[in-house]
């Protein structure tokens, strides 16, 4: 099996199917130059300030050689008004989600990640791995994507794919020929499903491979990216009402409730 490929002018329900059938797909020419490079001069002050290990070991989930910069809803207006509630994401939330989510989803994860020249291919694993209580394959918990800032390449670390494993059973180990290098040139995104195995690809280039990944999940899980630390108040009160209900900062039917007056102090 292999990944679906679509142009940006792809029907979004003929994109939704091909992504629920083989668990991945990839959409080109969704984002602009003057997009992308909006995301790296917000985020840029916080990726210079990580520091790049040199050297780990291969049971290390995330390998060295790499920059990764959490909380974009906080740190970049750019992800957040263009990317976060994206048509497109939110067609693909939709159609595969809500049949296990009566009030919605929510924001999972917001993550940029560079990977550098050097970085070591990382061991395949699932999105929703966490969630072990359910045996695999698991309901359809999670969605991600990763938005290509720069071009993915074979050689620059593309995302491996393995098309189709999210409805294997725990004992189905994936071949060589099934592991797929996610190629696809800045400006695309790659979504796949939370069941999938993937993982970023080594990088034997001289090229930063540079992406943002934003997953979402049902609104009756705990989020992995703890948004109410992850945002101040103030932050939460610039943003839109559809960014607001994405990110999850409201209410799942009665799960999450508080009191609005312990924000805005009228009690």
């Amino acid at each position: 099996m292999s990944i679906p490929h679509f142009s940006n002018q792809a029907p979004a329900a003929e994109i939704s199917q091909a992504f629920a059938e083989a668990g991945c797909a990839v959409v080109t020419d969704v984002i602009s130059n003057g997009l992308r490079q909006s995301i790296v001069d917000q985020l840029s002050p916080h990726m210079s300030s990580v520091r790049v290990a040199e050297d780990d070991s291969p049971e290390d989930f995330y390998p060295g050689r790499t920059r990764r910069v959490p909380a974009l809803i906080a740190r970049s207006e750019a992800v957040t008004d263009a990317l976060l509630t994206h048509p497109l994401s939110m067609k693909i939330c939709d159609d595969y989600l809500l049949g296990n989510a009566e009030h919605g989803y929510q924001t999972h994860v917001t993550a940029a990640l560079e990977v550098g020249p050097g970085a070591r291919e990382q061991v395949l694993h699932r999105e929703e791995d966490p969630f072990s209580f359910f045996a695999l394959p698991r309901p359809k918990i999670i969605v991600a994507s990763m938005w290509a800032i720069s071009d993915f390449r074979a050689d620059n670390g593309a995302t491996l794919i393995v098309p189709g494993s999210h409805t294997w059973a725990a004992d189905r180990e994936p071949r060589p020929d099934e592991v797929i290098r996610a190629e696809m040139p800045a400006g695309s995104v790659l979504f796949w499903a939370g069941g999938l195995l993937h993982g970023a690809g080594a990088n034997v280039s001289q090229d930063w491979r540079y992406g943002v990944i934003l997953t979402y999940s049902l609104g009756w899980v705990r989020q992995e990216e703890n948004q109410y630390l992850d945002l101040p108040k103030e932050r939460i009160a610039q943003l839109s009402t559809a960014a607001r209900r994405v990110a999850g900062i409201d209410m799942y039917g009665s799960l999450g409730f508080y009191d609005p007056s312990v924000q805005t102090g009228t009690d």
